[in-house]
């Protein structure tokens, strides 16, 4: 019995992964071929495509009564999002960030999480909190396009060695054919997926909450993993840094919307995810700020300084989990020492941010002046 949980659960795995990819694939090249910047290719097409994971574990855990595996597979997930995936993408090379990530798409993601910390705060996401998160992914896709589309003729010159502009028809049926096959292949790698992850949650004795955050919701980051990975090795930055920005705007605005809404009763929100996980989820959307204004460049030493945050974060979920005798050790170590230094390195980078943007700003009036 053991074994086949694992099997379901490691095929289901497998399913999301080929799925997503096949649905990034043909949604890319069929967002290419209408002439969309590769910005908003990351923040919406491939987006919505690597957060699908996420958005059919979260509504078959619905359905099935399990509001913790969603909850905890949407906190984790961006947490995940940006510390692991963002991490690993700028180790492998540094990503210049586009100024409407600053002004625009980061500060929304903030509030976002915000909002919807304050909406969980009664204990309950239910179904008008969902419509209402629900519309506000509607709102950020109609917007991310529209602001698109009024830059056209720049994109179109971005494209212009592209073979997908002007492709003909069959093609973008075919574009179409994969986009269908990865939807497919992502619903029957949910429901295995949330079946394994439900099971081993009972057989470890650990809580839903706890696999979300971990198993759950790195496997339905690996999508994210590769695309952000592999976009920023072929100098993608675009892609990578507004996949990371637009999946974790997908996944509190769709999939927790799309969950409380067909959720009987709506989504349960245990007290821990609400005082721990979300304050998390919070704080790491706001980390992105400092570090992507600092130069408009994330450096290889903050992909690692990101990496280092997600271990540490791990380490107290597994130390919580198995109710470690070293947990409250561990916390101490977290409060005193770890957080505070993260707080003084976020501080550092943004003055200095700061400091070379007033630089630049004299020497370029003493150039007018001269």
């Amino acid at each position: 019995m053991g074994i086949l949980v694992l099997v379901f659960f490691v095929a289901g795995l497998a399913a999301l992964i080929v799925g997503a990819e096949v649905l990034v694939r043909g949604s890319t090249r069929l967002a290419i071929a209408v002439g969309v910047s590769p910005l908003v290719i990351g923040l919406t097409v491939v987006a919505w495509g690597t957060g699908s994971p996420e958005l059919a574990v979260g509504m078959g855990a619905a359905l099935n009564g399990q509001p913790d595996l969603t909850i905890g597979n949407v906190i984790g997930s961006n947490i995940a999002n940006v510390l692991l995936v963002l991490g690993l993408a700028a180790a492998v090379a540094p990503m210049r960030v586009s100024d409407r990530l600053i002004r625009l798409d980061v500060p929304l993601m903030i509030i976002v999480s915000i909002v919807t910390w304050l909406l969980a705060l009664d204990g309950n996401l239910g179904r008008f909190d969902g419509i209402l998160l629900f519309s506000g992914i509607v709102a950020y896709t109609i917007l991310s396009i529209y602001l698109s589309r009024k830059s056209r003729s720049v994109v179109l010159g971005e494209y212009e060695e592209e073979p997908s502009l002007g492709v003909p028809w069959k093609k973008k049926v075919g574009y179409c054919g994969y986009i269908l096959l990865g939807l497919a292949l992502l619903t029957l790698g949910a429901g295995w997926l949330v079946d394994g992850a439900s099971a081993i949650a009972q057989v470890l004795g650990v809580s839903e909450l706890i696999i979300g955050l971990t198993i759950v919701a790195i496997g339905t980051s690996l999508p994210e993993v590769a695309t952000s990975a592999v976009a920023s090795y072929r100098g993608e930055r675009d892609i990578a840094v507004g996949n990371v920005v637009g999946s974790n705007m997908f996944n509190i605005l769709a999939v927790l919307g799309a969950a409380a809404i067909i959720a009987p009763g709506g989504l349960q929100v245990s007290d821990a995810a609400i005082r721990v996980d979300m304050v998390v989820m919070i704080a790491v959307a706001i980390a992105c700020m400092p570090i992507f204004y600092s130069g408009k460049v994330i450096e290889r030493w903050e992909g690692f300084f990101f990496l280092g945050c997600y271990v540490a974060y791990l380490a107290y979920l597994v130390l919580k989990a198995t109710h470690n005798y070293n947990a409250a050790g561990f916390n101490s170590a977290m409060v005193l020492f770890v957080l505070p230094l993260v707080a003084i390195t976020l501080v550092v980078i943004t003055a200095r941010a700061l400091r070379d943007r007033r630089r630049l700003a004299r020497q370029a009036r003493r150039g007018e002046e001269e």
